[in-house]
């Protein structure tokens, strides 16, 4: 049986298990203050171009959406999302389980348009009863989105700037931050996100790590007490150096961005291939997530030999799927994805 079903369904890269085994008797402090989370904050920060940000390391991403959300809002405050924002869309209302609203925007292939954004702000606060509304307490979104689409350093720059005229704290949602980094003809990067945003996440649950995600507040809006924040979610990890060893791995030598790079090749290995049989394309993704539309019959018959994601049903007869590549796809898989479509 095949897998494009996600980019997280194998465990971790080989050069992070080798790192995990060769530090593995090494005793340390918990709670993420070992010398190995030291290092890969420090690494991210370098990356970054921000030497004062404040880098703290998580578990997965539902976890890190909640915890940073809560943690940045009021108690009478809700977070602007896309309506297809992974904390609106699939993370089972764990934002909501914390008393915030998620207050959701239309989207335009995933993602979210700075007008529309400006427009709902001032029409919020133009509103004579907006003291009994849920107020925007800061705006989400996600790079690349659930549809693998990505922003323009100008897009950004302008969602960025609305963010900044209504002082609301912007925060980007990196699970495949690295799909994004390393997809072809993308004009945003890494540095430019810690610009341009308050806060994000460097995901690496689904780029190469067994789990973790490394969350980075750049601007002045890092929450007080965020040790203790995260303990109360029940989020803070003993042996915090899991997480530090993985991502001073994945931040040594460029690895992030190769492995990134390796799965948006064989995206567009899959895209050409998909191309070339005849299949059409729900939209147009430069990342790593393909989103083909599928004959009802035939989606049931390749079931049988290959796992691929459900999207969402195109028409009575037809239903979006999407496969996905990552670190560990091979070109051998590919090609027998191929003999099967």
């Amino acid at each position: 049986m095949l897998s494009f079903e996600s980019d997280y369904t194998e465990g971790a890269h080989p050069q992070i298990l080798q790192r995990l085994q060769e530090t593995n008797m090494v005793q340390t402090p918990g709670y993420g203050t070992d010398e190995f989370c030291a290092s890969a904050a420090e690494k991210i920060r370098s990356a970054c171009g921000c030497p004062d940000a404040y880098v703290f390391f998580l578990t997965g991403g539902t976890q890190t959406n909640q915890i940073v959300i809560d943690s940045l809002l009021k108690p009478y405050e809700g977070v602007v999302s896309a309506e297809t924002g992974h904390i609106n869309a699939h993370e089972a209302g764990a934002v909501e389980f914390t008393g915030h609203k998620v207050l959701a925007l239309p989207h335009h292939c995933g993602k979210m348009d700075p007008k529309e954004l400006d427009e709902y702000l001032n029409r919020f606060f133009s509103d004579g009863n907006h003291e009994h509304m849920v107020f925007p307490g800061m705006v989400y979104i996600t790079h690349p989105t659930e549809y693998g689409t990505i922003y323009t350093r100008d897009e950004l720059a302008a969602i960025s700037k609305v963010c900044r005229n209504y002082h609301l704290p912007l925060y980007l949602d990196g699970a495949r931050m690295g799909y994004a980094l390393a997809a072809e003809n993308t004009d945003v990067t890494l540095k430019d996100i810690a610009e341009l945003c308050d806060a994000f996440y460097i995901g690496g649950t689904k780029v190469g790590a067994l789990f973790g995600e490394a969350v980075v507040f750049s601007g002045e809006y890092r929450p007080d007490h965020f040790v203790t924040r995260v303990k109360q979610h029940g989020g803070l990890l003993a042996k915090g150096r899991v997480l530090g060893v993985q991502f001073d791995t994945l931040f040594t030598d460029d690895l992030y961005m190769k492995i990134s790079a390796h799965a948006i090749r064989m995206a567009g290995l899959l895209k050409q291939a998909l191309k070339e049989k005849g299949y059409r394309f729900f939209l147009e993704s430069p990342t790593n997530q393909q989103f083909v539309i599928l004959e009802n019959s035939f989606m049931e018959e390749l079931q049988k030999h290959v796992r691929f994601s459900f999207w969402e049903k195109y028409d009575e007869n037809h239903t979006v799927v999407r496969f996905a590549t990552s670190w560990a796809t091979t070109e051998e898989n590919l090609s027998r994805l191929t003999d099967l479509l």
